[in-house]
């Protein structure tokens, strides 16, 4: 239920002396206030009213008195009304049937009342209908409220036509009229026109005032000339009007728009030392600029001071939306939640930047159904998604591999009248080009030329980091000409996505060849350039060539990244430098770039490289020191490292772990595992390894179920052994010749002959051709070790697989070791000349 409390406001806006009555009931507000206690809502309307019929003079009134259609509104009724029609309706009609249009007092009133409303074809229709009315009298106050209206909507041409037009009609300019037409010049980012108006001011004699400064201080801030903007306030100051609030407001806005953060810390350092009290906007652009520095915990520090219950300047939808992108930036989305859903519960509605916002944070971590949520609550509520909103929704979707529903979301962009920029032509060519659709990427170019839009750097960059994902090496050559013919100059960031990119599709020589290039440019290389061409070059074996980089890197002083000192590690590793990779080891921590997991896994590498075991298990030591938990990676490193320097129980115990923090195993975790339980004979360990690897024999690597077959079979436990055979082939994993030979090495030491022939037999239903010396071994054994009573049998068995071969000059190849061993020297010379004949043939 709504309650309405109204309550008249007498304001006294007309200074003229006569009619005094007149004047103050044409000037009445009635401010009406409706609060909802259900959804907990209220509302601030003002009712202007305006001179009604009573007001009018005499002849007017006896002419509308007998006329129906002639309607005793108030101003704000007559507002309400020409808003209300539908855009193709005339006003005119509207208009002619109003009784106030007699007064000539109700002109001022109706423009300020539809100039506030922000319609701007509304306002321009009804100021057109009052220039054609006879009681109409030019005003500056009528012009100022036009020029104001067009400046908000960057209608700069028809402000300074306005302002032609009232000097026609003989209305001086005034302070007011040169204020309006500089905020308009300003606003379309005009500040040398907005200078050139200054100029004229002070050439009619028309003292500039306070808001005139500010208004033109803004105009080269907001174009990102802070230098300029800082000598109009000079300026200010030394002709004698003083800077308020605002003004440091706009200084501060300044250096933010130009990407001065520091300058415009130090300036709000010295707002606060002369005793300034900052308001909310204020804090707002110092919590921006911390954010740009990445100072987070200052910007978290002001914005929970705005909040305390005794501050000056509490948070407001900008101040919430600001700490949304900061913890973006972090990547804490669940704080992200917690601020947006925090200023909901203060009562502040979202706009459509805090939408915005929240959409790009879950974009940036590829969470496209939370995005796609947000992007519906948009619909649900007052607002349109705008290009901002589609472009992020895009981009979540391109970033959680979705290609097909990023060029959706781009489709239904344009279907609902939103024009892609530039930033959705890039986002959509990353969307295709990240998940390996490089055609796809391309089309899209050429569509956003088609459509206007000319291809700048980014797009670049996203096409070359699309050929060497897809390693198109002919594509790389292309893009670069493509951005030579368009006039794009290559920047650092090209650059290295370019390099990569030949080094990702091992086009070492072309890489150097453009590092090179780039040097000639002057274009300056970063620490992100010699990152890719170290770490490049580790992988592919060039570790000297890795080393002269970062000697380069050293002689232009750039900072040494982690990916850096990683690499670099590796080289001097894989050299045999152990000293040296000590030393850059060393040399990262004391240059307080605290070492990372990779870091210490390729140092823990180094070490077993070297077979300085101590070493590296004292380095696993330091890690937990450093509350720095190994990976995958670094965790086989240590247990290779356990397993070497005589400590395989803590393998187990790193293994344990592992189960407990949830990190992955991986094949070389299972073969370090299979090995210390193999060093310290833990048989019950071992079945229970076996049962937790079952499920993952199908992606388990040959070599990894190889080394457990022969673990087993090692250890005296051949039945094991064979059951696993069973199980690993039931999953469908890979049994290849070297998974058949630990078998049958394992079943003849075990005695077992019979499973060994059958094993045999296995083979050749597999398809898989047993070696010679498989059949040598088994007719040794019943020779020299199965006894008279199984010699016949064994040689029987064997000949009968001996005739199952498929191969013909195997089948001779294994007669003469039969024939051999038999003791045959003339059979055997008949079958060696078969063979040689045979392999003639072949």
């Amino acid at each position: 239920m709504s309650n309405t409390i109204t309550h008249p406001i007498l304001l006294n806006l007309n200074p003229t002396p006569t009619r005094s009555k007149t004047r103050i009931h044409c000037t009445e507000e009635k401010k009406q206030v409706s609060v909802d206690y259900d959804k907990g809502k209220h509302h601030v309307s003002t009712h202007l009213t305006g001179l009604r019929k009573a007001d009018i003079p005499r002849r007017y009134r006896l002419r509308v008195e007998s006329d129906r259609f002639q309607k005793d509104w108030t101003v704000s009724e007559v507002v309400h009304q020409i808003l209300k029609l539908h855009p193709r309706d005339d006003v005119q009609a509207l208009l002619n049937r109003w009784i106030g249009r007699f007064a000539r007092k109700n002109f001022p009133l109706l423009i300020r009342e539809i100039t506030q409303r922000g319609s701007i074809e509304r306002s321009i229709q009804v100021f057109r209908w009052m220039k054609h009315q006879k009681n109409y009298c030019p005003r500056n106050d009528i012009y100022n409220m036009m020029i104001r209206l067009h400046a908000r909507h960057n209608r700069t041409d028809q402000a300074r036509g306005l302002f032609f037009e009232m000097q026609e009609w003989r209305c001086k300019p005034d302070v007011e009229t040169y204020n309006a037409l500089i905020n308009a010049h300003g606003r379309a980012g005009q500040p040398r026109w907005a200078m050139n108006m200054m100029d004229d001011m002070l050439c009619a004699a028309i003292p500039p005032s306070r808001s005139t400064y500010n208004n033109l201080i803004n105009a080269c801030g907001s174009s990102g000339n802070w230098r300029e903007a800082l000598k109009v306030c000079q300026k200010m100051t030394d002709n004698g009007v003083g800077p308020d609030l605002v003004t440091h407001n706009i200084v501060l806005s300044a250096y933010k728009t130009g990407a001065q953060y520091s300058k415009a810390l130090s300036y709000f350092e010295l707002m606060k030392w002369t005793n300034i009290r900052p308001d909310t906007t204020t804090l707002n652009i110092v919590i921006y600029c911390l954010v740009k520095l990445g100072q987070y915990a200052k910007a978290i520090g002001i914005f929970n001071s705005m909040r305390e219950k005794r501050a000056e300047c509490h948070p407001d939808i900008v101040t919430f939306t600001s700490i949304i992108h900061l913890y973006s930036v972090c990547g804490q989305i669940k704080n992200c939640e917690a601020v947006f859903n925090t200023m909901l519960a203060e009562g502040l509605k979202p706009n459509i930047v805090s939408y915005n916002a929240l959409i790009g944070a879950y974009a940036s971590h590829g969470m496209s159904k939370e995005a796609l949520s947000v992007f519906n609550e948009i619909k649900k509520s007052s607002f349109c998604p705008d290009v901002v909103s589609y472009t992020s929704l895009l981009n979540a979707y391109g970033r959680s591999q979705q290609p097909k529903k990023a060029w959706e979301v781009f489709d239904m962009m344009k279907r609902n009248n939103r024009k892609p920029n530039l930033v959705s032509y890039n986002a959509l060519i990353d969307a295709y080009g990240s998940n390996g659709l490089l055609a796809e990427a391309v089309e899209v170019l050429r569509e956003m030329e088609q459509d206007g839009i000319q291809p700048n750097i980014v797009s670049i960059c996203t096409l070359l980091a699309a050929c060497g994902r897809c390693g198109q090496k002919v594509k790389i050559d292309a893009v670069l000409s493509a951005a030579e013919q368009r006039g794009i100059e290559l920047n650092t960031i090209a650059y290295n996505s370019a390099i990569g990119s030949y080094m990702n599709v091992g086009e070492y020589e072309k890489a150097i060849t453009l590092y090179r290039f780039m040097r000639k440019k002057k274009v300056t290389p970063d620490c992100v350039t010699y990152t890719v061409l170290i770490s490049s070059c580790c992988k592919m074996s060039k570790y000297t060539e890795a080393l002269g980089f970062l000697d380069e890197m050293m002689d232009l002083k750039i900072p040494l990244s982690k990916e850096v000192y990683s690499s670099v590690i590796c080289a001097y590793s894989k050299q045999g430098q152990l000293e040296e990779a000590e030393s850059m080891f060393n040399l990262m921590k004391m240059a307080d770039s605290c070492p990372d997991v990779v870091t210490y896994t390729a140092m823990l590498h180094a070490y077993n490289a070297a077979e300085n075991w101590e070493k590296a298990c004292a380095l696993f030591q330091e890690m937990e020191a450093n509350n720095i938990f190994p990976d995958t990676i670094a965790c086989s490193a240590l247990m290779r490292a356990f397993n070497k320097g005589g400590q395989p129980s803590k393998v187990l115990i790193l293994a344990e772990i592992m189960r407990e923090k949830e990190i992955p195993f991986g094949d070389a975790i299972f073969f370090e595992m299979v090995s210390a339980c193999s060093i310290l004979r833990d048989w019950r360990t071992a079945m229970d390894l076996i049962k937790f690897m079952e499920p993952s024999f199908t992606v388990l690597s040959a070599g990894l179920l190889n080394h457990l077959l022969h673990f087993l079979g090692k250890s005296g436990k051949t039945e094991t052994m064979m059951k696993l055979f069973y199980k690993i082939v039931a999953k469908g994993a890979d049994i290849n010749f070297s998974t058949y030979s630990i078998l049958l090495k394992n079943l003849l030491s075990a005695g077992n002959w019979r499973k060994y022939i059958e094993v045999l037999q296995w083979m050749e239903d597999a398809g898989v051709q047993p070696s010679n010396g498989m059949y040598h071994d088994i007719i040794f054994f019943a020779q020299r070790g199965g006894g008279a009573e199984y010699a016949a049998v064994i040689q029987k068995r064997v000949a009968k697989a001996y005739k199952a071969s498929t191969c013909k000059i195997h089948r001779y190849r294994l007669h003469i070791h039969l024939l051999e061993d038999q003791g045959s020297p003339e059979q055997w010379l008949v079958c060696s000349g078969a063979v040689m004949q045979d392999q003639c043939c072949y």
